[in-house]
């Protein structure tokens, strides 16, 4: 019942912001970065409203599709390096006006083999980063309002940083089995809810793996909805 209510209250917010204009017809464009010398990428990525799908498998640094029907919201895709770090930057393009029936869907693969810092910040509608088969160095998500759902099960090689801050909605973080983890989760208005994960003090651990050269350090704040964790 609580899910249900806080996702009400998103439907009401997301519909409230809504003018009478009506958006055009659908649009469909692809862009892709290639690699180059760099030994690690930082990356960014900012929506400002609709759902976003973003995961591994990409044989370039970016492989990316863009379904949108409001013209100005056609993203940006920029790279350059520095030295030996590059920095990739996918952004929504801005409107100053707000549209009924609009659509915007992002479907982003990035390269498995490149050491990534990886940045989203999505401030309504729905997201879904599959990044469990990157090679992550950092993981920071900005969540609005919505659904969110960051699944990091993989076979990570290094220790990395999670950082999630969720502010209206449902958010799933599932975390990988088989490394040592240390995860603090706290909601304002909602609950936090975790599984596969042992309770020692104020963190969260996977039992039986303390030890284990590689760590994922999770913390993550919810504003008003509920918080699911879980280590599979």
């Amino acid at each position: 019942m609580r899910r249900l209510l806080v996702s009400s209250g998103i439907a009401l917010l997301v519909l409230g912001s809504v003018a009478c204009q009506a958006a055009g017809p659908s649009r469909t464009v692809t862009r892709s970065v290639q690699i180059d010398a760099a030994k690690a990428v930082n990356v960014e990525v900012n929506m400002s409203a609709g759902e976003l799908r973003l995961s591994g498998g990409a044989t370039r640094l970016l492989d990316g599709t863009f379904t949108f029907n409001v013209p100005e919201w056609e993203p940006t895709v920029d790279y350059a390096r520095d030295g030996d770090r590059g920095s990739l930057v996918v952004k929504q393009g801005s409107s100053t006006s707000t549209f009924r029936n609009s659509k915007n869907t992002w479907d982003l693969k990035l390269n498995d083999s490149v050491p990534l810092a990886v940045t989203t910040t999505v401030s309504a509608g729905q997201g879904t980063l599959a990044l469990g088969s990157l090679d992550l160095e950092r993981v920071t998500v900005d969540a609005g309002a919505g659904e969110f759902t960051l699944d990091l099960r993989g076979t990570p090689q290094r220790s990395y940083d999670v950082r999630v801050n969720a502010s209206v909605g449902q958010t799933n973080i599932r975390l990988p089995k088989n490394v040592a983890i240390v995860a603090t989760a706290t909601a304002g208005v909602g609950g936090v809810n975790v599984s596969g994960l042992q309770k020692q003090g104020s963190t969260w651990v996977n039992a039986g793996h303390e030890q284990d050269p590689v760590v994922i350090h999770v913390d993550v704040k919810g504003g008003v909805g509920q918080i699911e964790l879980s280590a599979e």
